[in-house]
């Protein structure tokens, strides 16, 4: 039986150089593989949204903290995440939460028990990271959170986050903001 091995060759008399390949396929090309710092990047991003998730069931449960971190450790989609920045951002937030709530409630424009669950979620995420990583840009911060509430949140909820953080940011991060 023959059979066709990969070789380093762009080509050969059994098959078509690896570009006309690619145009057979539809010319769809290979994406290109990504660098670390971008690989990191979307860690961050998965232990974010990992991280609203497990405040969102703390607030729901009311659980300890460490019993959520532990289960959702567990769960198979962690290991896209990173660890450590899931774990600082939830025993972070839980840590301090009145704390944030005290901070946001000026520009909340209600109550915090009126506030949909999974925007407190991303409210203490965002506030969180504007706090403690002055390293992250306050609009990265800002627009991870959004593209949280459009994925998670209600119709208007990114407008609503957007808006919270944005203040929260002008106090947290005011030398950032003016340069």
């Amino acid at each position: 039986m023959n059979t066709v091995t990969e070789s380093s060759d762009s080509g050969s008399a059994d098959r078509p150089p690896r570009d006309q390949a690619s145009a057979a396929r539809g010319g769809r090309k290979q994406r290109p593989r990504s660098t670390p710092e971008q690989r990191a990047r979307h860690a961050r991003s998965v232990a974010r949204r990992r991280a609203m998730q497990a405040l969102y069931s703390w607030q729901l449960t009311g659980d300890d903290p460490k019993n959520i971190l532990l289960a959702f450790r567990e769960e198979d989609e962690h290991a896209k995440a990173d660890p450590e920045y899931f774990r600082e951002i939830l025993m972070g937030v839980t840590g301090a939460h009145e704390e944030l709530d005290a901070r946001m409630q000026p520009w909340l424009g209600r109550e915090l028990d009126q506030l949909d669950p999974v925007e407190h979620a991303l409210l203490w995420v965002g506030q969180w990271e504007l706090a403690e990583r002055f390293e992250l840009p306050y609009r990265v911060v800002i627009n991870e959170a959004v593209e949280l509430a459009k994925r998670f949140g209600a119709e208007q909820s990114h407008r609503y986050v957007n808006g919270v953080l944005d203040r929260l940011a002008s106090e947290l991060r005011a030398s950032e903001i003016r340069r």
